[in-house]
Parts: C-alpha cells; structure tokens; sequence
C-alpha cells in the first residue's frame, strides 16, 4: 500500500481536509504515479464523507468548518489534476 512520507493516503487525505497538509506541486513532485492516483481516490472519498454528514443546520461556526474542509479537498484535487495532466499521468 502506497504511504507518504510514513503515513497512509487516508490519513493524508484528513491532514489536506483539516489544513496540515498542502498540496502544491512541490509536495506532488516527489510522488509516484501509483501515489497519486490512490491520493486522488482517497481525497475524493473524504470529501463524498464530509458530504455525506449530517448537515449543522443553524450553527454558523460548524457550517465555516465544514466548508473549509470541503474547499481545501476540493482545490487539492484540481491541483492534483493540473498537474497530473502536465505528466501525463492517467488518474482514473
């Protein structure tokens, strides 16, 4: 099972969502193709977790909390995509 840096791609994926980690092409660079695509799946899966929550209605501070949570998934993602597209990388 693919890891980085001594952590699984799940917990990676909860570091991304709770902003301890962030994806840019620098952290990316170091990945194998194997790495990213399993990355890919399981942000993708957090983020179909987080939706699939209950949603807080009326607590202003828990619905910030889970956007946030939702926007860094989602923007790592497009990061990932970019730049598995500029190698030539097939993610699916």
């Amino acid at each position: 099972m693919p890891t980085i840096r001594g952590k699984s791609l799940k917990a990676t994926a909860y570091d991304i969502a709770e902003g301890y980690i962030v994806v840019n092409p620098l952290f990316l660079k170091s990945l194998d193709p194997e790495s990213l695509k399993g990355l890919y799946h399981e942000i993708a899966r957090v983020q179909v977790e987080i939706r699939g929550e209950k949603f807080p209605h009326g607590d202003t501070q828990a619905i910030r909390f889970r956007n946030v949570r939702l926007q860094r998934l989602n923007s790592s993602l497009m990061i990932l995509k970019n730049f598995a597209r500029e190698r030539k990388i097939l993610l699916i």
